[in-house]
């Protein structure tokens, strides 16, 4: 049984459930949280996927405690009903902690996909690296995107059941992106006119608020002003303090547009389109080397340390003027953005889907060899 909430969690499991579901060998079951509604929704439409249960637990103004004690508690009977012999979740949201703990609490096996992402920092991101911490300490089975996630969970004493696959979310984009996509907001459709160049934004952490997304906010509208060939496209989280924060500094400026959050096939299809993505988000860091996209990371640390390594992210943080100079370099030096853009993708080759699935039947006797790891 699969269980996610999100929608991050959702572009990154749809493609698994795909896999899954087209084995012989294993029978799928879905169930969704909606720990994430309307941003849920579209992802499954997209997708076509229709859950076995959906818990459809939010609620207006829902906290941590309202997400993880209604997860819990709906989870018990859905396992209860189901008894699945795996339950995977993914990466390291509310719904995946508390999906770990219920599949724990009836002594299911778990499986977490997206395993060993560490910034070493319980606070940042927050929630989501205690949450990733906690269910490795709960999963008997753990797939890694990368080498670096192994050697984390290794640090950490974990090394049975530990897989390298690459990023599910790379399978995903195989399906996503399309030549000649057309958006359903017209404004998307004549960005880039007059050899403009497009500024992806996405911010909306919860450490960000406050100071730290002023400070950003006040970056993005210096560079709109600075470089007149650019187009700032910033998809504004549904968050009421994103929202206030975004409005009062990037309203009313002709070069930035704030625009309704995007669904996974306009998210990547706008992605494919973009000169540049500055972004607080963990997924972008993943998606946009895939498609040679430059990143700048709005934090002041990441878990996914291998794009740093590799020359795809830099990590800007939340200074206004770092954030102004870093971008500015990639903006006027076209060599600083060639090395940056042609780096190799360190997430996957778009096959993690497959070794997840083939590490499942390998575990449970119905395949003689593991899978072969990502990279080898």
């Amino acid at each position: 049984m699969t269980i996610f909430g999100t929608r991050p969690e959702a572009i990154k499991m749809a493609p698994l459930v795909k896999a899954l579901a087209g084995r012989e060998d294993l029978e799928s079951l879905c169930c969704v949280t909606a720990q994430h509604r309307e941003m849920l929704d579209s992802v499954l439409e997209i997708f076509s996927i229709k859950p076995d249960f959906d818990l459809n637990i939010m609620e207006p103004s829902q906290t941590l405690s309202t997400i993880t004690t209604k997860c819990i508690a709906g989870m018990e009977q859905v396992l209860q009903t189901a008894r699945p012999d795996l339950v995977l979740v993914h990466g390291d949201t509310s719904t995946t902690f508390a999906g770990a703990l219920a599949a724990f609490y009836r002594k299911i096996p778990v499986g977490h996909v997206e395993a060993g992402l560490r910034t070493g920092d319980i606070y940042s991101p927050f929630p989501e690296e205690m949450n990733r911490r906690l269910v490795s300490d709960i999963a008997t089975l753990h797939f890694c995107p990368t080498e670096q996630n192994c050697r984390n969970l290794a640090e950490e004493h974990i090394t049975k059941g530990v897989f390298r696959t690459g990023n599910t979310v790379i399978d995903a984009m195989k399906a996503t992106v399309r030549e000649g996509h057309r958006f359903s907001d017209p404004r998307l459709n004549t960005l880039g006119e007059g050899e403009r160049r497009i500024i992806l934004i996405t911010c909306h952490r919860r450490e960000n608020y406050g100071a730290p997304m002023e400070h950003i906010m006040k970056a993005l509208r210096r560079i709109a002003d600075t470089f007149a060939d650019t187009e700032l496209v910033y998809p504004v989280h549904l968050s009421p303090a994103v929202r206030r924060t975004a409005e009062q500094y990037l309203s009313g400026h002709p070069r930035i547009h704030l625009i309704e959050p995007l669904d996974v096939l306009e998210m990547h299809n706008l992605l494919a389109r973009a000169y540049l993505v500055m972004t607080d988000s963990g997924g972008l860091q993943e998606e946009a080397p895939a498609l040679g996209r430059p990143v700048l990371v709005l934090r002041r640390e990441t878990e996914r340390p291998e794009a740093v390594e590799a020359g795809t992210v830099k990590i800007a943080g939340t200074d206004e003027e770092q954030i102004v100079r870093m971008a500015s370099e990639l903006l006027e030096d076209p060599d600083a953005y060639a090395r940056m853009a042609h780096a190799v993708n360190p997430y996957g080759d778009g096959l993690a889907c497959r070794r997840i699935a083939d590490a499942i039947s390998w575990h449970f006797g119905m395949r003689d060899t593991p899978p072969e790891p990502f990279g080898v």
